[in-house]
């Protein structure tokens, strides 16, 4: 009986190692037929432009790829077994972070292993050659979607300005180390979002994978809503669906009746899904119940990639405003440190993603009508009730700011857009943006501001303005900002709005303020916070994720300014 062949991964790559130090042994005694000239050729053709493709496989990178063989003299460069290894647990692994292993080559990179490892015709120079390439392509695509995200922003948003670009000679020599000496996994720990966040939102997307391996959840039957003290067929279904997810820990799970600890159950539920928290499984409640678990896997993912998007190399303090969770936040020293609630755009006039820095705030400030909100809105109601103006203290000027007699003006000729004049509401406390805005440059005409209409703060979902970001506590908003400014403190603010004097307030240095989009949190406890999809976004990230690999349009590698990589399509990596 002939001997069993060992192929487990550790024979294996050593003896991958073994041949690809064998190769520079080979080079003057067969220079037709080794791994370097298949390299060199490869390489050439991916520098040209021209398609390579290995097992079925494209080759992808056309700058980082050909500037590490080409330092390299077009010789292989996976001679360490510890990274080989590191690379294939790590593609084997990536669905953790909601990506797809067989982006990265997988099959094929598993495929070549074992032929190399059986040696004879298989185990060819040239084919050695193939899985040196498609290694390095591999290891190219995974650290490109940790940077930056496998969907592309700017496909999904034409308004994204968050671009982040690695400068080619770093980040070839980053690459050219790692790969040397077996440091794959300090490399991408480099390239992922290293926040917080991040790791949660990981842990969170095995729990709930965890739920849909047991067999997720079933739906609760419709119906009246379900009460504390009642007695329900429905609330054996009831309990049956928050023990799968967590939020109740019982063993009465065949009980009919709402006790005491189901209405804590329903409470915690309905917390962590943005609803409001009444204790009564209602319309909305049941709602959210019956989204399958699947569909709770995938926000998690279009998270997790938003997350790659955006969460990199933060400043020490900035200003994040999360517009599905109608909350702004003050981070200082990469902690937050402050929140208060928002008001939101509503779906209509969607709140854009954007970031800025905030430069100054302005007191008891007047407000300019925008052009949607004056042809949608305004104009109509001034032709409704000729008092609108005056009852909102509103003034109607020139292009240059002269006063212009709104009894002079026929009303009916104007839709928007052919309004020769410009509406502005004069300061005080019934003034749209409140006695405070916060100030940043934007082509959006969007900012953060006060709102004389405090009890919209009280609803659950918050999305009623025009675009812009109301606040609750605008005063401790600004007493952050100014902070260390010896002239200002939160007495002298509140002293010069009283003042009811219009006055900017410049700030010593600028904040950073971030607008974005998160339909999951994971909150310090490890609770997953679920948030409505106000604006329909996440379906449009889901379904590029499952796309094949390709790179963005926009470059991510700054390349050297002779390079010609930069001109052919496609070749952004």
């Amino acid at each position: 009986m002939l001997p069993a062949i060992d192929r487990s991964p550790a024979r294996i790559t050593a003896a991958l190692y073994l041949l690809f130090w064998l190769f520079p042994l080979t080079l003057s005694a067969a220079p037709e037929d080794t791994g370097q000239q298949s390299i060199a050729t490869d390489v050439q053709a991916l520098s040209n432009g021209d398609p390579v493709t290995i097992e079925g496989e494209p080759l992808t990178s056309r700058i980082v790829l050909p500037a590490l063989y080409k330092a390299n003299n077009d010789a292989p460069l996976w001679s360490n077994p510890h990274a080989i290894d590191q690379l294939l647990t790590a593609i084997r692994t990536i669905d953790r972070e909601g990506l797809t292993p067989a982006d990265y080559h997988l099959e094929a990179l598993e495929t070549l292993q074992q032929r190399l490892a059986s040696g004879g015709d298989a185990a060819s120079p040239g084919r050695a050659a193939d899985f040196d390439l498609l290694l390095t392509d591999a290891l190219v695509r995974l650290g490109y979607h940790l940077a930056f995200g496998k969907v592309d922003p700017e496909a999904l948003d034409p308004d994204w300005n968050m671009r982040r670009q690695l400068e080619q000679p770093d980040a070839v020599s980053r690459f050219d180390e790692a790969i040397r000496n077996g440091h794959i996994d300090t490399l991408l720990d480099s390239l992922r979002p290293t926040l917080p966040s991040y790791a949660r939102l990981m842990s969170a997307l095995q729990e709930y994978r965890r739920i849909a391996a047991e067999g997720g959840w079933q739906n609760v039957p419709a119906g009246p809503s379900l009460k504390p003290d009642m007695t329900d067929a429905r609330i054996v279904a009831l309990r049956q669906r928050l023990t799968a997810s967590g939020d109740l820990s019982s063993d009465k799970t065949d009980s009919p009746d709402f006790d005491t600890q189901l209405e804590v159950a329903v409470r915690r539920f309905q917390g962590r899904h943005g609803l409001t928290v009444d204790g009564v499984a209602g319309k909305a409640t049941l709602a959210a119940m019956n989204v399958p678990v699947e569909r709770r896997i995938d926000q998690i993912r279009a998270n997790l990639e938003r997350a790659r998007w955006v969460l990199h190399d933060l400043p020490a303090e900035y200003v994040l405003v999360d517009i599905a969770g109608f909350k702004v936040r003050f981070y200082r020293d990469s902690r937050a440190i402050w929140e208060t609630r928002a008001v939101v755009g509503r779906p209509m006039r969607m709140t854009p993603i954007f970031k800025s820095r905030i430069t100054y705030l302005e007191a008891n400030p007047t407000w300019t009508v925008p052009p949607t909100i004056l042809g949608e809105d305004v104009l109509p109601a001034i032709r409704r009730d000729p008092h609108y103006l005056q009852e909102k203290s509103m003034r109607v000027i020139d292009r240059q700011g002269n006063p212009v007699d709104p009894a002079g003006i026929d009303w009916s000729r104007y839709r928007g857009s052919n309004f020769p004049y410009m509406i502005r509401q004069d300061p005080g406390p019934e003034n749209a943006l409140g006695r405070i805005k916060f100030m940043f440059p934007n082509t959006h005409a969007v900012y953060l501001h006060d709102t004389p209409s405090k009890q919209l703060f009280n609803r659950t979902e918050r999305t009623f303005s025009s675009g812009c970001i109301r606040i609750e506590n605008p005063y401790r908003f600004a007493e952050l900002l100014l902070d260390g400014d010896p002239n200002w403190n939160r007495e002298r603010v509140i002293e010069a709005v009283d003042s009811l004097k219009t006055r900017s307030i410049r700030l010593r240095k600028p904040v950073e303020v971030i607008l974005l989009y998160w339909t999951v949190d994971v909150d310090d406890n490890g609770a997953v916070l679920f948030k409505q999809d106000i604006y329909n976004r996440d379906p449009s990230i889901i379904k590029a994720l499952g796309k094949e690999f390709s790179f963005r349009k926009a470059p991510v590698i700054n390349a050297t300014p002779h390079s010609t990589h930069s001109d052919i399509p496609g070749s952004r990596v």
